[in-house]
């Protein structure tokens, strides 16, 4: 058998090559337990991200994470350093209701409206609201933040992680929202929604469509006509809250004001914890033991003395 390049190999010598990286398994076939082997984080990505020039000594390197699950979204100021990653700030989409913004918290729209709410929470913690205001009102096309005199703007890298950055994907809707709340990241236009390709440039208002929820009102009014039945069920929660096709651009213009009006995030109040029943005895201390011994054995001299005087008397 060869022992080249040029050698065949089996079907399953074959397989195994082609699983390796994709599976995140060591050279000997083993699993890694690292996030790199469960699949969770592109280094080769990262380390391009996270990598500081060595004249700028302990500076932190800002990145604009956005993850995406479910029924959330997450968007977080993040910064790496040897102990691990530092979190800046953070603001997630289950937020929005406090804001007005009942349903569709995982949409386009929902995207940037959390990354709306991030940017400002951020520039506030580092008192620079005030300087930059960013786009106040968003009208889809695009948007970079000017320096001002005295401070330079907030500079953050995102950070996608393993998402297929296609255009139109939800992720540019929460990049656009942090470019119009004030933070300066790196970006193209080539990848909001509405950019064509044939024409080579971006169409605000396909893109404002999206900033407001018009596909979602579109695609309820299509339902409404034609599948009115399909339309109660996809649409049920909408309906629950009074949210109709052209009231959605408004909804969306409230949430983007009271988001600008107060960005910090709501203090939760924690409840006083509750007292379970016991059905055992408590633990006592040694003092408490040592306490309760001397007691009883008071309590046995008393009864003691007692006996003994009775049997004086007799």
């Amino acid at each position: 058998m060869e022992c080249g390049r040029d050698a065949t190999l089996t079907s399953s010598q074959a397989w195994f090559l082609s699983n390796l990286k994709s599976q995140g398994l060591t050279s000997r076939g083993f699993r890694s337990n690292s996030s790199e082997g469960e699949g969770k984080t592109d280094y080769r990505a990262r380390i391009r991200l996270i990598n500081q020039d060595k004249n700028k000594y302990n500076t932190p390197k800002y990145r604009y994470v956005v993850r995406f699950t479910n029924k959330d979204i997450i968007a977080q100021i993040v910064s790496a350093s040897i102990a691990g990653d530092m979190i800046l700030a953070s603001a997630y989409a289950h937020e929005l209701p406090q804001y007005g913004l009942k349903v569709g918290l995982t949409n386009y729209a929902a995207a940037y409206c959390t990354g709306l709410l991030l940017a400002r929470r951020v520039l506030k913690k580092l008192e620079m609201d005030e300087e930059y205001q960013g786009n106040v009102e968003a009208t889809g096309e695009d948007f970079s933040v000017e320096p001002a005199e005295s401070r330079r703007p907030f500079r953050a890298l995102l950070d996608v992680g393993l998402l297929r950055t296609t255009t139109g994907n939800r992720v540019f809707g929460a990049l656009k929202g942090a470019l119009d709340g004030g933070i300066d990241i790196p970006h193209s236009e080539k990848r909001f929604a509405g950019y064509s390709k044939d024409g080579k440039q971006l169409d605000a208002e396909v893109h404002r469509k999206y900033i407001y929820g018009g596909h979602v009102a579109s695609y309820m009014r299509t339902l409404m006509e034609d599948e009115p039945e399909k339309y109660q069920t996809h649409f049920s929660e909408y309906i629950k809250a009074g949210v109709e096709p052209d009231s959605i651009e408004e909804v969306y213009k409230k949430v983007h004001a009271a988001i600008r009006a107060n960005p910090n995030p709501e203090k939760t109040v924690r409840q006083p914890p509750t007292e379970h029943k016991r059905y055992n005895l408590k633990k006592l201390t040694y003092d408490q033991r040592r306490q309760k011994l001397i007691e009883r054995l008071n309590a046995l001299n008393a009864a003691a003395g007692a006996d003994d005087e009775d049997s004086d008397d007799e």
